[in-house]
């Protein structure tokens, strides 16, 4: 069904139960489920969260500057998508990390043709650091990403089976969506991505696939063509 797609992880799905930190079992599940969608020839690039270690918004209200704040989230993000790359690895298929500002040799800045050129050989490319710039989320960074490495459509992993008219954890009276428009996502204020996301999406008509990425097997029977999670599109 898909030829290439952009998964987008949160930060907190790589801390494992707790959230936070880098937990060994969540990315090894996680870099097992990813090679193994490489090996069958589909073309994956990653963008990862960084809420695990560092998240900017909240550091300002315990005293950090908003900038620099979000200036450590990217950081972060580069140290989760160096952490999942070695447990890709690991599987067998190569993984480059590219960063959205020059961070050599950590790390090779990120141009677009040398991440789809690593895609093109069968490789995964994790695109870390945000958009490069304050005031951005990685939900608006992977959008921005999938819209220009040619992704076929956007996949965030979550904790959840799709899109909720509420948050399922916290309320059991919660009903998921199978399919969902662009306008309906923002003006209902569905929180599974921020309106910056939904607006570059939908503009670039870049369709989004919500799933529980927790679920050993369903990023494969996604890429099958199997009904999983909540799509929301045009």
């Amino acid at each position: 069904m898909y030829k290439r797609v952009l998964l987008k992880l949160s930060g907190e799905s790589l801390g494992g139960p707790q959230g936070k930190g880098l937990d060994t079992d969540s990315l090894r599940a996680y870099a097992e489920e990813i090679a193994s969608a490489a090996k069958a020839g589909l073309q994956v690039a990653i963008v990862n969260g960084g809420g695990n270690i560092f998240r900017g918004l909240q550091g300002t209200g315990k005293g950090f500057d908003r900038v620099d704040g979000d200036k450590m989230g990217m950081l972060a993000t580069v140290i989760n998508s160096l952490a999942l790359s070695m447990f890709i690895k690991e599987q067998g298929v190569d993984a480059q990390v590219f960063t959205a500002t020059p961070m050599e040799p950590v790390a090779k800045y990120y141009m677009r043709d040398d991440a789809v050129r690593v895609l093109e050989n069968g490789g995964v490319a994790l695109i870390s650091g945000g958009t490069g710039n304050p005031f951005f989320t990685t939900d608006s960074g992977a959008a921005l990403r999938a819209l220009e490495i040619g992704a076929d459509a956007l996949l965030k992993g979550t904790r959840v089976d799709g899109v909720y008219t509420a948050d399922p954890e916290k309320d059991p009276t919660a009903t998921r969506y199978d399919t969902l428009t662009f306008d309906e996502a923002i003006s209902r204020h569905l929180k599974v991505m921020d309106q910056t996301a939904f607006a570059l999406c939908s503009e670039g008509d870049m369709p989004i696939i919500v799933f529980d990425m927790n679920c050993k097997g369903n990023l494969t029977r996604l890429l099958r063509g199997e009904k999983v999670g909540t799509l929301v599109r045009k």
